[in-house]
């Protein structure tokens, strides 16, 4: 199958953002591409300040044209994430749609990015949003797909239990800032690739120097091996990527790590 992620620069205007999403899936889809890919927060600036006034329901209109732009191009759509509106509550939530157009998954970001590094970043998406509580993996006709967001990729267990629920591919929708991301995107990007056996994707904003957030970018596709099979810089595009899901197999055949199952783990003894 054809991966494509869709790295987009986010601008203030919601309306414009999604529109820019829809011209590069359509593009996407014109090369070929099975499964499309939008980045975090695609539909509104990455700040505290808009994530409430941007929020919409699963039944708006980010989440109404992105359906019908699956439908309309028989692809599988990662819809990024949006700031999600839901029992008065403020979520980061990616909607996975299936070649009809269909809804067959909503990831809510489970692990909220608070950190506060001397001299660096401070951000607390727990200032507004509502943390989820599910692990995110549906099913395509290629392989079962995982889907987490940004921050989630530090916390090795969640794609591992993904991995355990038979994900063959995961999808990261992120934005890395300039602190973290030249020193710790590719390094972790790879590791949950390495350590789970999947082909791990994740798709960032592009970077904007004069926005509110500066997003590292380099969208990118590592590969069951711990190797990246495409790599992008910081600007606008669409990076392209063939999974080879024979290849996932073939390394858990050779290196059956995944036979470890957490039960095993609880038997050790601490000393």
């Amino acid at each position: 199958m054809k991966l494509a992620l869709c790295q987009m620069m986010v601008g203030m205007n919601k309306d414009e953002n999604l529109e820019k999403a829809c011209t590069m899936v359509r593009e996407a889809a014109a090369e070929g591409a099975d499964i499309i890919a939008l980045p975090e927060m695609f539909n509104c600036p990455y700040s505290n300040r808009y994530f409430r006034d941007y929020s919409e329901d699963m039944n708006g209109n980010t989440v109404t044209v992105l359906s019908e732009l699956a439908a309309e191009l028989g692809i599988y759509l990662v819809g990024g994430s949006i700031p999600e509106l839901k029992d008065g509550n403020v979520f980061n939530s990616s909607f996975i749609f299936n070649r009809k157009g269909e809804v067959i998954g909503t990831h809510r970001k489970v692990h909220l990015f608070d950190i506060d590094v001397e001299g660096g970043i401070r951000f607390k998406e727990s200032d507004t949003l509502t943390p989820g509580s599910e692990i995110t993996v549906v099913d395509t006709e290629f392989c079962k797909v995982g889907v987490a967001i940004c921050y989630d990729v530090r916390f090795p267990e969640q794609a591992r239990l993904m991995a355990l629920q038979g994900a063959e591919l995961i999808i990261l929708p992120a934005a890395f800032n300039m602190t973290t991301g030249p020193v710790h995107w590719d390094l972790t990007m790879r590791m949950r690739a390495l350590d789970n056996q999947v082909y791990f994707a994740a798709a960032s904003p592009a970077r904007d120097m004069n926005g509110i957030y500066q997003a590292y970018g380099n969208s990118c596709v590592a590969t069951p091996w711990g190797e990246f099979a495409a790599h992008t810089d910081e600007t606008e595009g669409i990076l392209y990527c063939d999974i080879d899901l024979e290849r996932v197999k073939k390394v858990r055949r050779e290196l059956p790590l995944l036979q470890h199952r957490r039960e095993d783990i609880y038997k050790l003894t601490v000393v």
